[in-house]
């Protein structure tokens, strides 16, 4: 097996005896980034301060010194996420260059744990939308078709993993950026219950319980070691037996789906039945359904004070409106629309929405309980990942559908009701595209769902490898 092919636990369980030494596996990581350049998943990739810290990760263990959990283990961050030793431009122009004045906790938990920061992946810019087609910057290109997007906002993360650069990547989720860029590079992807992992220092589209930090991997085992060494979690995790376990199937997750993400989603449920589980088809309450709604205008009130305050934190001069003047045509006419004036919602619409996202925290929770399942399942997005370029809206089943809708339906959710949410490959389309799925439980069971995902990845058997 190549060393790109590793599995970040693989990995580090080679550097950590020395089978490997990590100054070769930094190197092969980096030979394969410059292999894939034309995908542009990284705004800042600095090769020799990559080696430098692998050198220093040889010369710990040499030394007897303690490793961490993922020691040697070169990590692409997104672009959002504040790092000293980088620039963190929010993949905006007026950020360009910008070097906060501390590292954001996550950052500090992972490097306290042996990993290295594998500069900074390209996203959607200011991280507000699905697709990755940066003005600023350029588009981020998916690896299995180069014409395609690899899903957003963190893309940049996606398609590294996806292509082989790095086997675990940081990424952040507002709406489904960890989760649509995992279903768009064939790749697996989790979204904790918030506040699982810490969110300071990651630029925010949010206040109040929607950004969440999380990884990007090819394999539910690396989505458990990033867990474990992020909150401390014991490092040894099982797979949870299929058998018997009551999954549910909403219709309204199932509904207008592209003929090939149909056709893999019901492939999806035949192989979870063949392993035992029961499959619970019951539609989730209208209030439920309103995820996508409630979401939006929490998120369209809460983005000028979120990014304000992080700018300020992290010693940054520049305003909101300065941010603003400052973005591509298509990111201000989507802020305008959302988060500005006089489409900004007001206070009451705002304390509306966080009223009805409460009931939808209650009616989930009822909803679980009635049909007694422990997850429910669905295609993550309802299409293949589109052609860059198609930024507003895609055809499903000869109609025009928002890019929004198309994206953010099914993953709204997990986020507004944060939920644990794990999204595994289901398979490639017709054209060679994957697709995902999502399985998402209720808040709190984190261990328990990425326990569960080592035998629904099992069950899948799905480990889709692109051409490059």
């Amino acid at each position: 097996m190549s060393m790109i092919d590793l599995g970040a636990a693989e990995a580090i369980a080679a550097m950590r005896t020395g089978d490997i030494k990590a100054e070769d596996y930094a190197g092969a990581l980096l030979t394969q980034a410059a292999k894939c350049e034309r995908l542009n998943a990284f705004l800042t990739l600095e090769p020799q301060t990559v080696m430098s810290a692998a050198h220093e990760a040889d010369k710990a263990r040499l030394a007897g010194r303690r490793l961490g959990i993922l020691h040697g283990l070169p990590v692409p961050m997104k672009d959002s996420v504040a790092t000293r030793a980088l620039p963190t431009s929010g993949g905006t122009r007026t950020l360009r260059g910008f070097v906060p004045t501390a590292d954001a906790e996550i950052v500090t938990r992972l490097q306290d744990e042996g990993a290295i920061l594998m500069g900074k992946t390209n996203l959607s810019e200011l991280s507000f939308g699905w697709t990755n087609n940066n003005a600023v910057f350029g588009p981020v290109r998916n690896p299995y078709d180069t014409d395609c997007i690899p899903g957003g906002s963190s893309g940049g993360s996606g398609a590294a993993v996806a292509a082989r650069i790095a086997p675990l990547a940081l990424a952040e989720d507002t709406l489904g950026s960890i989760r649509v860029p995992a279903s768009c590079g064939g790749i697996a992807g989790f979204r904790p219950t918030y506040g699982r992992y810490p969110n300071r220092g990651a630029m925010p589209l949010s206040m109040t319980n929607f950004d969440q930090v999380g990884p990007l991997a090819r394999s539910v085992t690396d989505l458990a070691l990033f867990d474990s060494a992020v909150t401390g979690a014991p490092q040894n995790i099982d797979g949870t037996p299929l058998d018997g376990v009551r999954i549910g199937v909403a219709a309204h997750f199932w509904s207008n789906l592209d003929p090939e993400v149909e056709r893999l989603g019901q492939e999806v449920l035949r192989k979870l039945r063949a392993s035992g589980a029961v499959i619970v088809e019951a539609d989730i309450p209208d209030t439920v359904k309103a995820a996508e709604e409630i979401a939006f205008a929490i998120i369209g009130h809460e983005i000028m004070p979120g990014i304000t305050a992080y700018l300020a934190i992290h010693g940054s001069s520049m305003e909101f409106e300065q941010i603003f003047a400052g973005a591509s045509e298509g990111v201000q006419s989507m802020l305008a629309a959302m988060a500005m004036p006089p489409n900004r919602p007001d206070r009451s619409a705002y304390e509306a929405a966080l009223a009805r996202r409460e009931e939808l925290v209650v009616e989930t929770r009822r909803h679980f309980r009635a049909q007694g399942i422990t997850a429910l399942v669905f295609p993550t997005i309802m299409t293949p990942p589109p052609r860059i370029g198609e930024d507003t809206e895609v055809e499903i089943n000869g109609r025009k559908v928002p890019i929004s809708v198309a994206m953010a339906r099914n993953a709204s959710l997990g986020s507004c009701a944060s939920m644990a949410s794990l999204v595994l490959p289901a398979g490639l389309s017709s054209r060679g595209l994957p697709v995902g799925v999502e399985f998402t439980s209720l808040a709190h069971t984190d261990r328990a769902l990425l326990s569960l995902g080592l035998s629904l990845e099992d069950a899948l058997g799905v480990r889709p490898t692109p051409q490059l």
